[in-house]
């Protein structure tokens, strides 16, 4: 593909998560809805990865030798615990304050981890190629829904897999994602999220499928307030997460 200088970064988006870098590893700081939602979304990583490349999902290193992106990874506290189970990962990210708290953590951490303060369009037009593409909780942030998606998939290689986890467009998800979450229980940082940028099944989908993937499993994502935790569920009306395949 011809190299574009179109890009899908939101600035202000990036502005916005650049202001909480020092706060990515603080479990009760700003991002502590994403520290509860990371088992539930390594788990699912988990198990479609052991899947797709014929793994054991309980060994320790069930990802050993799979090269994966964390696309808008943030402070990176998804590429630590997939970097334990095995995985060769890189994390990229937009912001240079993210990137740089990033590489602090992993090095107290011991943890090997590619971080680079870059975006999709910069790495698929280097020609870079991975097993598994994630973009996790970073569509609904971005200006071009389509183009982020397509640049992503360019990096997935045949027989490989994107995953993605974001918001669904509907009614209940601005009761519950953004007057829930940002108003009442002030969960998140107020603004953190757009509900006209919520993007619905359908939609990903059909940017999925423009960007030569298929989709093969998706589910919604529940949060239980007796056990304080999220789970896998049929509901997609609010969060949702889905794995889509190359052709081998």
């Amino acid at each position: 593909m011809a190299k574009t200088h179109a890009s899908s970064v939101d600035a202000a988006e990036v502005e916005r998560f650049s202001r909480h870098a020092a706060d990515w590893w603080a479990p009760r700081g700003p991002m502590a809805p994403l520290h509860k939602f990371n088992p539930v979304r390594l788990g699912y990583i988990r198990d479609a990865a052991c899947r797709r490349f014929g793994r054991d999902a309980k060994r320790l290193d069930a990802l050993k030798g799979l090269r994966i992106l964390d696309i808008g990874c943030g402070g990176g506290i998804l590429c630590e615990p997939l970097a334990r189970l095995g995985a060769s990962m890189v994390g990229a990210d937009p912001a240079e304050k993210n990137i740089a708290a990033a590489k602090v953590h992993a090095e107290q951490s011991e943890l090997a981890i590619d971080y680079r303060a870059t975006t999709a369009e910069a790495l698929a037009d280097a020609g870079e190629r991975f097993d598994i593409v994630l973009a996790m909780e970073v569509v609904e942030h971005v200006a071009d829904v389509k183009l982020f998606v397509a640049r992503c998939a360019e990096m997935v290689d045949p027989g490989g897999l994107m995953i993605a986890a974001t918001i669904n467009r509907t009614l209940k998800s601005f009761a519950l994602a953004i007057v829930g979450a940002e108003y009442i229980l002030r969960w998140l940082p107020r603004g953190t999220h757009q509900w006209d940028k919520f993007v619905t099944p359908n939609e990903l989908e059909i940017a999925l499928e423009l960007g030569g993937l298929r989709v093969i499993d998706e589910t919604g994502v529940v949060y239980n307030p007796l056990a304080d935790q999220w789970r896998l569920a049929t509901d997609m009306d609010v969060n949702y997460m889905l794995v889509a395949e190359r052709a081998a």
